[in-house]
């Protein structure tokens, strides 16, 4: 990885056949797909710039079985926009088109080339179809109302984009920002389908900084605006299969000059959300899968470093040990299975243990990566753990694994291999998860079942012993243990 790349923390992903299969079957791809097939033949008349006529608008509708919605040709043009976009459908001008009124054929549309890719392209192909009109969409939810457009136009019919107060980049950006968010809280575990965001949490994150601890009535304001704002743009990118949303509660919003407002108070969603019924009435948000490689493959676009669960599985051990203890914990057991599912149990195990080696800073969390790994082997791998019973670094781990797997004839470990263990795994856990709950129950509970533990400890001949000894100063909630672990990391950084 580069070190001045955005990394993002690694995503299932199913198959690339199941993505395409569910890109099929999004709603808005789903329609211009039919639509494209309908205009396949001789080809048919359409208006200036290809769009359908108002005949056959109302006709696309009844195909896309919506003839009787209030909405059905505002969806059919939509569907039939993106086949045009995305090259399903194409537009030849007839030569007098400058001549034909607002709603006479100008020009003639037939299936374009990529209509074919949709029954014999590959997954990769139709993927690619999607992203494409996926771009599309995204522009278009990124740009001003129709009507404030409209409102916007001179007398001259010259666009006042100053009185329009809309920037494209910074638009497109927030957007962008907002999906990024989505992404990663998704990555997280903390967000899918079973675990929708709350809207007014995800325009928080947007807009409120991060050192704010009572956001003001104006960052409160600017919430309530992002929250519309975002509810419009969720509603034009659910049908693209990119989310799942369950819009604001018409019964929230009043317009105010002509703008759509929340009705009731905003002040405390930024921060503490209401009550769980509440608060998916002002709109809830989730990342589908094909949603999660759309905005993936945006990334990698964008050069950031967005690596998926299955990216390690060829690299070798050093690779995979490097790169573990970064990985939410739910994505570490899947890519550490993944790895070894392509290797030989012995052969495997004995390239983890060659590469837990080492004294650097990072070795400890390697060793706790690999123990994580090798506790996914069984017995086929005891003898490449035996090989190491002696190995300073690797002897307790091996211990621990043997113990926990039934092997018999295992000798005991002498009290350096066990209190270098303990340095080591410690070291590891302050560098996952810092001073953590779980940390200091460790730590309690360490110096509790072994009286002298500190007159030990500081001995031990490990680079993070006195880093190790002055967290557990700062953890243990007895004052004298803490005082004696502040001498031992004393002791420990003098005698180096």
């Amino acid at each position: 990885m580069s070190g001045d790349r955005p990394t993002m923390p690694p995503v299932r992903l199913p198959s690339d056949a199941e993505l395409a299969r569910d890109a099929l079957s999004a709603p808005l791809f789903s329609r211009a797909v039919q639509l494209a097939r309908w205009a396949a033949g001789e080809g048919m008349p359409v208006g200036a710039g290809g769009e359908l006529l108002s005949g056959q608008l109302a006709e696309a509708a009844g195909l896309l079985g919506m003839a009787d919605e209030e909405d059905g040709p505002a969806y059919a043009a939509e569907a039939w926009q993106l086949a045009l976009d995305t090259g399903l459908v194409e537009f030849t001008e007839d030569e007098k088109a400058e001549e034909a009124g607002s709603d006479e054929p100008s020009g003639t549309a037939v299936a374009g080339e990529e209509l074919a890719t949709v029954t014999s392209g590959s997954p990769q192909d139709i993927l690619d179809l999607w992203l494409g009109g996926l771009e599309t969409v995204l522009a278009d939810a990124a740009a001003p109302d129709l009507a404030d457009l409209v409102d916007q136009l001179s007398e001259d019919g010259e666009l006042d984009l100053d009185a329009l107060d809309w920037n494209p980049e910074e638009e497109a950006d927030f957007l962008d920002g907002v999906l990024g968010n989505l992404y990663l809280l998704t990555a997280l575990g903390e967000g899918a389908a079973e675990r929708p965001v709350p809207l007014p949490a995800l325009a928080a994150s947007m807009i409120v900084p991060d050192d704010m601890d009572e956001p003001t009535d104006d960052v409160l304001e600017e919430v309530s605006d992002a929250m519309m704002r975002l509810d419009d743009q969720f509603r034009m990118l659910a049908p693209t299969g990119l989310v799942e949303y369950q819009p604001v509660d018409e019964a929230l919003i009043e317009e105010v000059d002509g703008e759509g407002h929340i009705r009731e108070s905003v002040d405390g969603i930024a921060s503490e959300l209401p009550e769980e019924e509440d608060v998916t009435r002002y709109g809830m948000v989730a990342l589908t899968p094909l949603g999660l490689f759309g905005v993936r493959a945006r990334m990698l676009d964008a050069g950031v470093d967005a690596p998926a669960v299955g990216d390690l599985a060829e690299e070798d051990a050093a690779t995979l040990l490097a790169a573990l203890p970064g990985h939410p914990a739910h994505a570490t057991r899947t890519e550490a299975e993944l790895w070894l599912a392509r290797r030989e149990p012995a052969g495997a195990a004995r390239e983890l243990l060659a590469a837990a080696h080492g004294d650097d800073e990072d070795a400890p969390s390697r060793r706790l990566a690999c123990q994580q790994t090798l506790a996914l082997l069984g017995t086929e791998a005891e003898p490449a753990l035996r090989e190491v019973l002696d190995d300073p670094q690797l002897g307790g781990l091996a211990r621990v694994w043997l113990a926990e797997h039934g092997a018999t004839d295992v000798p005991e470990p002498g009290e350096e291999m066990v209190f270098w263990l303990t340095i080591d795994t410690i070291a590891a856990q302050l560098a996952a998860d810092g001073d953590s709950e779980e940390l200091r129950a460790l730590v309690e509970g360490l110096v509790g079942r072994h009286s002298g533990f500190f007159d030990a400890a500081w001995r031990v001949d490990h680079p993070a012993t006195a880093d190790v000894l002055e967290a557990m100063g700062r953890l243990h909630p007895d004052k004298k243990a803490a005082k004696e672990a502040r001498k031992a990391a004393f002791k420990a950084r003098s005698r180096h």
